[in-house]
């Protein structure tokens, strides 16, 4: 029997808050029993709590959530060995190695899903894996699409949690002008929480230095 496994993200883009991912892994064949699974984007977060409980009931999972100081170590780093889509690499590997599957399909945050896979495969304790890396794996396939709705509930209650301990933040993406307001107004209070290698962030920051500096 094959064990087939789906790997997805969710929070990849926010300033504030963790990315977190996702990893669900049942028999090849059994998608059926997941649900009415589909790219958690397209679900309302009542439909995406429910299937949380399906896919939980059935599936071996795993869920990491990676820091906003490790995401800003990874996207600043110097040279070639770190960046976001090799840290995301980095933690799907983990998932792979610890449930260990016959088969993996990754949503690739890579523009080259080859070079992506390549990279994986080099972090793998098994080299012979089959690994399924393409776009769109989270609408293509409901085992991805399981990992993805996974992941969004996981975000969704890790910024639930930073809500009621700092404030409402809003969703945590840079555009959203209640979580611009947050930033204005607390980037200096609550380091931890934020995404400082964002452009977002730095330009609150720099723009209270340069405040700061007319005053003197």
């Amino acid at each position: 029997m094959t064990k087939v496994l789906g790997i997805d993200e969710a929070g990849r883009g926010p300033v504030i808050g963790p990315l977190i991912i996702a990893g669900a892994m049942i028999n090849e064949g059994d998608e059926k029993l997941l649900g009415e699974v589909k790219d958690s984007k397209l679900l309302p977060h009542k439909k995406r709590v429910e299937l949380w409980a399906s896919i939980t009931s059935i599936a071996e999972y795993k869920i990491i959530a990676v820091s906003p100081k490790e995401i800003d170590e990874a996207v600043e780093s110097v040279g070639n060995d770190m960046n976001l889509n090799w840290l995301e690499a980095k933690h799907q590997a983990i998932i792979i190695n610890e449930l260990n599957p016959d088969k993996v399909i990754i949503d690739c945050p890579h523009p080259i899903p080859k070079k992506y896979e390549d990279h994986l495969r080099k972090l793998l304790k098994n080299k012979n894996v089959n690994i399924v890396c393409e776009h769109k794996a989270d609408v293509n396939y409901p085992i991805c699409s399981a990992a993805s709705i996974l992941a969004k509930v996981r975000r969704e209650e890790e910024m639930d949690k930073i809500k009621k301990k700092y404030g409402d933040t809003g969703p945590g993406y840079p555009a959203n002008p209640k979580t611009q307001k947050f930033i204005k107004e607390n980037y200096q209070k609550y380091p931890e929480i934020f995404r400082k290698s964002w452009s977002t962030f730095k330009n609150v920051e720099k723009a209270n230095d340069v405040k700061q500096k007319k005053l003197f």
